[in-house]
């Protein structure tokens, strides 16, 4: 279930922000016995300390939240979402002290603390419901956290129930919530229809590989999101060893994201045609297995040189991003756990994205920022281009050597957008450890900052 705010209740219990060093300048408006209080639990309005108050009852009748320094707050985000998922349960309202600027991200944080997968298990979620804070699009930021969470399911949701047929069924259920029409090319259909790359990594799968082809919207700017759904990679026969097939199941994210985004995007009614394309395979071992030293043919005409069968991820996006480019959207996005390289370039809290419109990349860098969604722009180095250029084919599936790993894999992205603009996202899609808002997990990352960023970008 998406967190949803509470209804605005007299009852609610206030919620006062205070800044590290600020709690004395907040007690001496206050009764004598609150004063006391504050002083002998040494509440210092630190970052991740609240006090409640009691009431004459003994029930809480306020909370203080330690909001900390700017130095201490640049450092995480959605602050007021570690102290909401340890409140007792129960409603409660922004009184004063949270900066105009943090209101929708701490709000949305808040949401998000609600969040809990409990397909399998049952888990317990924060209880404590927030009041909208005056001021936020309660709405917008609600129809934001239901994106989210539905990143987050797809990704949690292991293979053996997110396959291909699963994910193929979660893009169809979402397309009826909103009226979009879905097509699907699966099989031998995907090679009568010419889309070769994503039926080889697909094929020695127990379930058929396929393309899913989302459509809604009939005015405005054309804007074409591609997503990554290998929806278990276990290497292909350069076998993954064991301990880095063990989060296999997330590598799913690039669709995960971008059919939450495209859930927004829906939901807010966004003036523009949207089209969502996601590959959705699932990369085996079996007799029919594409080989290392095989060379395919793209949809596009080009060739390349498979050296490493664990590189699968840009080879379904290929043919994916050629079928979108073919009808010149005025913007295409790829998003996909692609590279082990982006990690290690900026670990798993930042998603690297690629382009080569400085605009595009200045909308999405100040909104990241805006709304708490870190992304980090990383560059189309033309002087790699010939690391991708294998000699007996157009193209080189793993270069070898293993430098720039996350830029060659853009590199030879961008070989099958054509003359589209295109902006590439190379995400983790996972938090390994618990954060505010943000538990152990799948996880949407660039989503949002993309959402702020698109009616700048495509003029809405």
């Amino acid at each position: 279930m998406t967190p949803q705010f509470a209804d605005a209740t007299d009852s609610a219990i206030p919620v006062h922000v205070i800044e590290e060093g600020a709690q004395d300048a907040w007690a001496n408006d206050r009764p004598p016995r609150v004063q006391a209080w504050v002083r002998a639990n040494g509440f210092t309005g630190a970052l991740g300390w609240h006090l409640l108050i009691p009431g004459d009852d003994g029930a809480p009748a306020a909370v203080l939240a330690g909001y900390g320094t700017a130095a201490a707050r640049a450092r995480g985000r959605f602050h007021l979402a570690a102290m909401a998922a340890t409140l007792p349960e129960g409603t409660y309202r922004i009184a004063s002290g949270l900066p105009e600027s943090d209101t929708e991200t701490e709000a949305l944080g808040w949401l998000l603390s609600g969040y809990a997968f409990a397909r399998y298990k049952a888990q317990e979620a924060g209880k404590a419901r927030l009041v909208a804070p005056e001021g936020t699009d309660a709405a917008r930021l609600q129809t934001i956290a239901a994106g989210e969470c539905l990143t987050r399911d797809l990704i949690n949701t292991p293979a053996s129930d997110m396959g291909p047929e699963a994910l193929d069924q979660a893009a169809r259920d979402l397309a009826a919530d909103f009226g979009a029409a879905v097509t699907v090319t699966a099989g031998d259909d995907l090679l009568a229809q010419n889309l070769p790359l994503i039926h080889t990594v697909g094929r020695a799968a127990a379930q058929a590989p396929r393309l899913i082809d989302m459509r809604w919207g009939d005015a405005g700017p054309a804007l074409t999101l591609v997503g990554k759904g290998v929806c278990f990679d276990t290497g292909g026969l350069n076998l993954k060893p064991g301990a880095s097939m063990g989060l296999m199941k997330k590598d799913m994210g690039g669709a995960a994201t971008v059919l939450g985004l495209a859930r927004m995007i829906m939901a807010l009614k966004l003036p523009l045609r949207l089209r969502v394309l996601i590959p959705a395979v699932e990369n085996s071992v079996a007799g029919n297995s594409f080989r290392p030293g095989d060379i395919l043919t793209a949809r596009n005409g080009k060739t390349v040189e498979i050296n490493n069968t664990d590189a699968e991820g840009r080879l379904v996006l290929a043919d994916a991003l050629t079928l979108g480019a073919e009808d010149s959207p005025d913007l295409m996005i790829s998003m996909a756990t692609l590279t082990g390289a982006a990690r290690v370039a900026v670990g798993p809290d930042l998603a690297p994205f690629y382009t080569d419109d400085d605009a595009m990349a200045q909308a999405v860098s100040d909104a990241a920022a805006q709304v708490a969604d870190p992304v980090w722009r990383m560059p189309f180095w033309e002087p790699y281009e010939k690391m991708i250029e294998p000699g007996i084919a157009d193209l080189d599936n793993a270069p070898s050597g293993g430098f720039a790993g996350s830029i060659t894999a853009a590199l030879f992205l961008r070989r099958f957008a054509g003359d589209t603009p295109y902006t590439h996202f190379d995400i983790y899609g996972w938090n390994p450890t618990p954060a505010p808002a943000r538990p152990k997990g799948g996880v949407g990352q660039g989503a949002r900052a993309l959402l702020d960023a698109l009616p700048q970008v495509l003029g809405l």
